[in-house]
C-alpha cells in the first residue's frame, strides 16, 4: 500500500492540461479562464454622479446659495454644454459629470423652485463623483487561471470582452459496476441496491468544470465490463466504481489489465478507500474507486478532483489543512490515514460516532473531514485537529 500523498502524485501524473478554446461570454460561467483578461474599457468610462442631485461648480456649493438650473443629465443622455458660474444641472446616478462641474449636491440638500434651486444650510462633505477608471482602467487584468463565477462574468462584460479563452472541458466517463445495482426509480430485487455513488461523482465532476458522462451499469462479467470500457473509449478520464478489490466477482482490475491497463498503483493506506486503483488505459487516465458510497465520494474528493483541476489548468497543490478544537473526544487511530466525517461548528469540530463507509446520511450531514495521521493517539476534548472542509 502507498500513502495518500504518493497516490495523489501518481494520479496527477496520469493527466495533462487540456487545450484552449474560445467561448462566448454568456457560456463562460464555470469554465476556467486560461489567459489573463485585459480590459478594453475603463469602469466607469467617465467621471459619473454617485447620487441623484445637481451638478455644480465647487465654488458655487455654498450654504443657502441660489443657482439656476440650465439642463438635465440622465443615464444615456449626457448634458452636452458646460456649467458656468451660478448654474446647476439636474443629474442622476451613473450619468457623466457635465463639463465645468466638480461636485454633486444630493437632492435631499436642495429646495427647487421652477428653474432655480436653493442649497441647504448643511451640505454633505462628500462630492458624490465617481472618478473615471475608479473601478478599473484600460489594460487592467483579471488573472488566469480562474474558475469563472457569475461575478467574474459581470466584470468581463464591463471590460468589454465578449469571447473568453478557456480550458477545454475534460471528459469523464463514470462506470458503476456490480450485479447488485439498479438505477434510481427502478424496482430492485430483494438482494439489490440503488446505484448512488455515480450520481454524487457526476455532480462532483460537473461542479469542478468537467464534462461527466454516466455510462450504463457494468455487470459482473468480462463481457459487460469490456463493453463499458469500449463505451468509455476516448474520454480523458475513466472512473470506475466498485469491482477493484480481490473478491471472486471483482473483475475491473483483471479486465482492464487484459485491455492493456498500465497500472500506476493499487491500494492506499487510508480509510475509507483502501482498494483504490489508477493507471493508463487506451489513451485515457483511469481511476478505480472503491464501491462503498462514502469511500467513493471521499476518494473522488481527494484524487479525482485534483486530476480534473490539472486538466483544466488550475493549481493542484495539496489542500491546505485547517484546524479546530475538538468538541468530542477521538479514540486512537490505526495504521492508515483516516478521513473522518465530521461536523464543524463555531465551537469546534466533532467526528460522527458512526464512520462506516456505507453511511451516506452521515456524509450528507458532514461539512468537514478530520484528517488523522497514522498511529495518531487518542485525542481529548479541546485538542486541536486538522480537517478539510467539504
Amino acid at each position: 500500500m502507498i500513502s495518500v500523498a504518493e497516490a495523489r502524485a501518481k494520479t496527477l501524473a496520469l493527466v495533462a492540461q487540456k487545450d484552449i478554446e474560445t467561448v462566448p461570454l454568456i457560456e463562460a460561467r464555470g469554465r476556467v479562464l486560461v489567459r489573463d483578461a485585459v480590459a478594453k474599457r475603463a469602469q466607469p468610462p467617465f467621471a459619473a454622479s454617485a447620487m441623484d442631485g445637481y451638478a455644480v461648480r465647487l465654488e458655487d456649493a455654498a450654504p443657502d446659495a441660489v443657482l439656476r438650473v440650465v439642463g438635465e443629465a440622465a443615464a444615456g443622455h449626457a448634458f452636452t454644454g458646460a456649467i458656468k458660474p451660478g448654474e446647476a444641472v439636474r443629474i442622476f446616478t451613473g450619468t457623466p459629470i457635465p463639463q465645468g462641474a466638480t461636485r454633486v449636491i444630493i437632492q435631499e440638500d436642495v429646495t427647487r423652485d421652477g428653474t432655480s434651486i436653493t442649497l441647504s444650510k448643511h451640505l454633505e462633505e462628500n462630492h458624490f463623483i465617481r472618478p473615471a477608471g475608479g473601478d478599473f482602467t484600460v489594460g487592467d487584468r483579471l488573472s488566469a487561471p480562474r474558475l469563472l463565477a457569475p461575478a467574474d462574468l459581470a466584470l468581463l462584460a464591463a471590460m468589454n470582452l465578449n469571447n473568453i479563452p478557456v480550458s477545454c472541458k475534460p471528459s469523464v466517463a463514470i462506470i458503476a459496476t456490480g450485479d447488485e445495482l439498479v438505477m434510481p426509480g427502478e424496482s430492485p430485487a430483494e438482494d439489490q441496491i440503488i446505484a448512488s455513488n455515480c450520481f454524487g461523482l457526476h455532480a462532483m465532476v460537473e461542479a469542478a468544470g468537467g464534462d461527466p458522462r454516466l455510462l450504463p451499469i457494468a455487470r459482473d462479467s468480462q463481457a459487460s465490463l469490456k463493453t463499458a470500457f469500449e463505451l468509455a473509449r476516448g474520454s480523458d478520464l475513466i472512473v470506475t466504481i466498485g469491482g477493484a478489490s480481490v473478491g471472486d466477482h471483482d473483475l475491473v482490475g483483471s479486465v482492464a489489465a487484459e485491455l492493456g491497463l498500465e497500472r500506476a498503483f493499487y491500494k492506499i493506506a487510508m480509510r475509507p478507500g483502501k482498494p483504490l486503483m489508477a493507471g493508463h488505459l487506451a489513451g485515457s487516465a483511469m481511476l478505480g474507486l472503491p464501491g462503498n458510497p462514502v469511500s467513493a465520494m471521499v476518494c473522488g474528493q481527494l484524487f479525482m478532483l485534483p486530476m480534473i483541476q490539472k486538466m483544466l489548468g488550475l493549481p493542484t497543490e495539496a489542500p491546505v489543512l485547517q484546524s479546530a478544537p475538538l468538541t468530542a473526544p477521538l479514540s486512537a487511530n490505526g495504521r492508515r490515514e483516516h478521513y473522518m466525517r465530521a461536523r464543524l461548528t463555531p465551537k469546534g469540530i466533532a467526528a460522527f460516532d458512526r464512520q462506516d463507509s456505507s453511511l451516506l446520511t452521515v456524509l450528507a450531514d458532514a461539512n468537514a473531514l478530520i484528517v488523522r495521521s497514522v498511529d495518531d493517539p487518542a485525542r481529548p476534548v479541546g485538542d486541536v485537529v486538522s480537517y478539510l472542509p467539504i
